[in-house]
């Protein structure tokens, strides 16, 4: 997942907002405000000094946070006002490069602010989190909102300006119209209230569902109930339960419905009770139950909708999207979803079979599917995730695997850099070294689970490129791997390989960004896109070459038994119809939310959940969607709103691109380099279905995507 956090577009003000560390002065309105002494000795006042001003984690401390944003913000406000007002005629240079280098304080703020509160947050954070979220929603709509900027915006001559300035000035004007700019000031009033509301509740959900994530997890007293996992699992859950002051094994809840534990665990009581905890964790009647919230998200959302003028929040939402339409969404999801469900119940049938076959006198239930499915793969297969998980300890992963196949295929290299500071013990950094040998950029990891982290995985941007800025990017991925016992090695799952390998997809989108502007660098594409890059590096973690140099049995290094390689392949397409089918119906649920065109049709949460996925033919119980409305924040503090569709766009662009490249040669630099050049180094400075085109030659298909998950022959 790419951690949305475009800072132009998010940042806002409230216009009673004071700087209470900053010189009392009688300056005019177009002057900078000077900091005082205290203020100037703030980190986020000048560029870290540190290479490619990666953040001075070893001098930020919380209470820095608050008067950078107000400082900052007093900042931008002044530098925008100065633009708007400009009595030079409009130009390309005096009002959108300008805007470009409007805000650097509070971008850098923000830049690490919302890195920290998604993986290493606190109470004070928290607490600074929804206290700003309205303050920074009012900033932004006072950019974006402002009648003067907008009017300079749409004088400027199109006329000898570059390519990339082209585009640049055609998505301003786009994105200041999507916002409401060419509105009438009641709409304009309406739309800041309610991107205000908006922006406190979808704080107000993270944090309720960080809680509920928390508090969710299953406490188990008895060690027998925690029969079929290993000794390491159980002597970390141990762990886990001493960290929290309690006594036992306690189990905790990652972001999606099925919990990975789910599939080795004997105990049926103990498997329907994490289930449970998993499913319920957000929908108690408690302080921490979303669904007031979310409920009020949609309906404000349908709004917003409205007063831009569109029939659903939806319609707003995907306009600059490569889908452009939800029909468009809808009707690539429902071409999905016939032959998953179809797939699934198929593969439904088989374990309840093996069900039966073991006397088990019960029907196959969502907590029990991933317990069976197991065995049903180790039966069709002779495939035991068992006997995957000792050749992937996560390090080599990363450098023998990931790192290699970047290197093999871009040519890029990394080295480990122990000197520069973290905001965790558990982060690692390293330093990005170009084809050519010259340093490209910082790039960190942050592997395990911790009950201050947002569950899931993603990669952002501590500091986003730019050739305009001079800046190279600072990247991180995010991960919530398990965190072993002390002194064991932290085995993964090959699930957890390909999550490895595809958020460094996200980082290698980052890495090669080669814009001017950062509103059009790297990863700040459309949401249908931005998975693309991902998903496709995916492929690479069964590379022969690649998996012959990074699958190495923890203790006897020796690389895995190609027969357990061609089992894995075999069993490539299995249980697709499932995990096919968790994530349209997740995807079909997100889409129904926000394009509800009327209040009459909302329904309290699970009622509308249940409707929808009925009428979308999504009937089978023991196939849940892998995120539960209550706890579904890519779309209710995620930025995922009428988008979760994207993984599955990105998914038909990432088969049809690798089709391209297994036909012209696979894994060659030559391939590296052609993919790099028309994918990963143009940003947002062109049209994308045309880049998707100059990289295949050919308009997207389904075909490859619909061939490789054993739907079509």
């Amino acid at each position: 997942m790419k951690n949305i956090t475009s800072v132009f577009f998010i940042s806002s003000l409230a216009m009673t907002t004071a700087c209470t560390t900053m010189k009392t002065t009688n300056a005019s309105p177009t002057e900078i405000p000077v900091p005082d002494a205290t203020l100037a000795a703030n980190p986020f006042m000048k560029k870290s000094p540190l290479q490619y001003q990666a953040p001075e984690f070893d001098k930020i401390k919380d209470e820095h946070f608050k008067p950078a944003f107000d400082y900052g913000m007093k900042v931008q406000i002044v530098e925008v006002d100065n633009i708007a007002n400009n009595p030079a005629a409009p130009t390309f240079e005096n009002t959108i490069v300008a805007l470009e280098n409007s805000g650097e304080v509070l971008k850098r703020a923000q830049l690490v602010f919302y890195n920290l509160t998604g993986s290493n947050t606190n109470p004070t954070l928290q607490k600074l989190e929804e206290v700003y979220a309205p303050v920074f929603s009012a900033l932004s709509d006072k950019i974006m909102l402002n009648e003067k900027l907008y009017n300079r915006i749409k004088a400027i001559k199109k006329e000898n300006l570059g390519s990339e300035e082209k585009r640049l000035l055609e998505l301003y004007t786009t994105n200041f119209e999507i916002a409401g700019a060419n509105l009438s000031p009641e709409n304009k009033a309406q739309v800041k209230k309610v991107n205000e509301e908006l922006a406190t509740l979808s704080t107000q959900y993270t944090s309720k569902l960080l809680n509920a994530r928390k508090d969710g997890a299953l406490l188990i007293t008895d060690v027998k109930e925690l029969d079929g996992l290993s000794a390491d699992e159980i002597a970390a859950a141990a762990a886990d339960a001493k960290s929290a002051g309690k006594t036992g094994y306690l189990l905790a809840l990652q972001n999606t419905t099925q919990q990975p534990m789910l599939q080795n665990l004997k105990n049926r009581a103990t498997r329907e009770k994490l289930f449970k905890a998993s499913w319920y964790r957000a929908e108690k009647g408690d302080a921490d139950d979303t669904r007031s919230i979310l409920e009020r998200e949609a309906k404000l959302r349908m709004e917003k909708g409205h007063l831009m003028g569109k029939k659903s929040f939806a319609e707003w939402k995907l306009q600059d999207q490569m889908a452009k339409t939800p029909e468009n969404a809808v009707n690539l999801l429902a071409r999905l979803a016939t032959p998953a469900v179809e797939t699934a119940k198929k593969e439904s049938d088989e374990i309840q079979k093996l069900i039966d076959q073991q006397k088990g006198g019960f029907s196959v239930e969502p907590w029990d599917w991933n317990f069976y499915a197991e065995q049903v793969r180790k039966a069709k297969y002779d495939l035991d995730e068992n006997q995957i998980k000792p050749y992937f300890e996560v390090k080599t992963v990363l450098e023998k695997g990931v790192f290699y196949a970047a290197e093999k295929f871009y040519g890029i290299t990394f080295k480990k850099r122990n000197d520069l500071p973290v905001y965790h013990t558990d982060v690692v950094a390293y330093e990005v070294f170009d084809r050519d040998g010259k340093s490209l950029a910082i790039y960190y990891l942050d592997f395990y689970t911790r009950n201050n982290k947002n569950g899931g995985a993603w990669m952002s941007n501590f500091v986003e490129q730019s050739h305009l800025l001079g800046q190279k990017p600072v990247i991180v991925n995010v991960f919530n791997y398990q965190k072993p016992a002390e002194g064991k090695p932290s085995l993964i799952s090959y699930d957890d390989v390909t999550t490895m390998f595809h958020e460094f997809g996200h980082t290698l989108h980052g890495l090669f960004a080669d814009q001017k502007y950062i509103s059009i660098s790297g990863t700040n594409v459309p949401r249908d896109f931005v998975e693309f890059p991902s998903q496709i590096n995916e492929f690479f973690a069964l590379e022969p070459s690649v998996l012959k140099n990074y699958a190495l049995h923890y203790q006897t290094k020796r690389p895995m038994p190609q027969a357990l390689v061609d089992k894995i392949k075999k069993a490539g397409t299995f249980n697709q119809g499932y995990s096919t089918t968790e994530l349209v119906s997740a995807a079909t649920i997100d889409m129904n939310w926000h394009s509800v065109t009327d209040a009459s049709q909302f329904k309290p949460t699970l009622e509308f959940e249940k409707a929808v996925l009925a009428k979308y033919g999504f009937n089978l119980k023991e196939v849940p969607p892998r995120y539960h409305s209550p706890y579904f924040a890519h779309i209710w503090g995620g930025g995922y709103s009428a988008g979760y569709y994207a993984y599955m766009w990105s998914d038909m662009l990432n088969a049809d691109a690798w089709d391209w490249i297994t036909t012209h040669g696979g894994m060659t630099r030559e391939n590296g380099d052609r993919f790099r050049k028309y994918i990963l180094s143009v940003g947002n400075s062109m049209d994308l279905n045309e880049a998707f085109k100059n990289f295949t030659g050919r308009n997207p298909d389904l075909n490859p995507l619909l061939k490789s998950k054993g739907f079509i022959k």
